[in-house]
């Protein structure tokens, strides 16, 4: 830490050096961070209001919702800052919560994202089961194993990326903190033991991939042999969301990470990062409202709920007769 000790702040990568096309990026990132609110909290509080959908699927989207909310408030709001202010800086302290946090909500999805996969298996090729693999407290249990495991693998990333001795300057290729663009500032052989570790999480994380892709196989075998009368097309509308997400999450993460430096460039970097952890927690609300029938219905239910009773409401010289 003794050669990083004297670095206060690290200079983000700008969308651009022109002043309206900062107010520009400010304005459409304000517009995305809003959707994927408004999005991801209609879910949430959908979900939680509805009795009907107090269900494992249900509630693995809850998760996935609110760890959505958590990756997106991580790097966009400090960079709209950014851009309204006409500054590249975030302070060496501010650094290191956002790479662990980034870190933490974005490894929690990938596993959230498999066990979801593990419930569509379950529900579609072994349904009689589902009540006894998928209870209450195994659910919970899940749920709680991929914060617990994302945690842990964010405090290890960051600790190993923060106790690297940095003398190559100060200056990220990357809107955010990311462990690459903080490594290339390494001016020591050290920095190999993050390198190893972030292999080892591509290990397990091609192991989550391996048992997803065997999970979706193993669904579409089913849902082929079961005509369309008998559930076919539910089956096909509840998987083929996730299927979506994942494919999304995985392509664009895996090529960011893993690309060769022959074709990377500033603006692939920063294109390629706005897919992986921008892109997502927007696209994810419109995915799974628009695919499932019964979020939509439960979605109806309480916003026409919500507005009657507003209409309904007495005024307060009303009340006073």
């Amino acid at each position: 830490m003794s050669n990083s000790s004297s670095i206060t702040q690290f200079l983000l990568l700008p969308f651009t050096d022109t002043r309206e096309l900062q107010l520009l990026h400010f304005w459409l990132f304000l517009g995305i961070y809003l959707a994927a609110l408004l999005g991801n909290g209609l879910i949430i509080t959908t979900i939680a209001w509805d009795q009907h959908l107090h269900t494992p699927m249900y509630f693995f989207l809850l998760n996935l919702a609110l760890l959505d909310l958590g990756s997106i408030s991580t790097t966009v709001p400090k960079s709209m800052a950014n851009s309204f202010w006409d500054t590249r800086a975030i302070s060496y302290m501010g650094c290191a919560p956002q790479l662990f946090c980034f870190v933490f909500f974005i490894s929690a999805e990938f596993y959230l994202l498999t066990i979801m996969s593990y419930d569509r298996y379950v529900a579609i090729c072994k349904p009689l089961h589902y009540g006894t693999l998928l209870g209450s407290r195994a659910c919970v249990h899940m749920a709680a194993a991929a914060w617990a495991t994302g945690f842990l693998n964010a405090l290890l990333h960051t600790a190993n990326t923060f106790s690297l001795p940095l003398c190559k300057g100060n200056a990220l290729g990357q809107f955010f903190c990311e462990i690459p663009q903080i490594l290339k500032l390494s001016c020591s052989h050290s920095y190999l033991r993050e390198v190893w570790l972030l292999l080892f999480s591509l290990l397990i994380g091609f192991g989550c991939f391996v048992f997803i892709v065997v999970s979706y196989v193993q669904i579409f075998r089913a849902v082929l042999r079961i005509l369309p009368e008998q559930g076919g097309h539910k089956a096909f509308s509840t998987c083929l969301p996730h299927l979506a997400v994942v494919s999304l999450f995985l392509s664009t993460g895996i090529f960011a990470h893993l690309k060769p430096p022959s074709i990377s460039s500033p603006a692939l970097d920063l294109a390629m990062a706005i897919l992986y952890s921008v892109v997502p927690p927007v696209v994810n609300p419109l995915i799974y409202s628009m695919r499932n029938q019964e979020l939509k219905d439960a979605l109806w239910k309480l916003m026409t709920g919500l507005f009657s009773e507003a209409t309904n409401c007495p005024s307060p010289s009303a009340q006073q007769f």
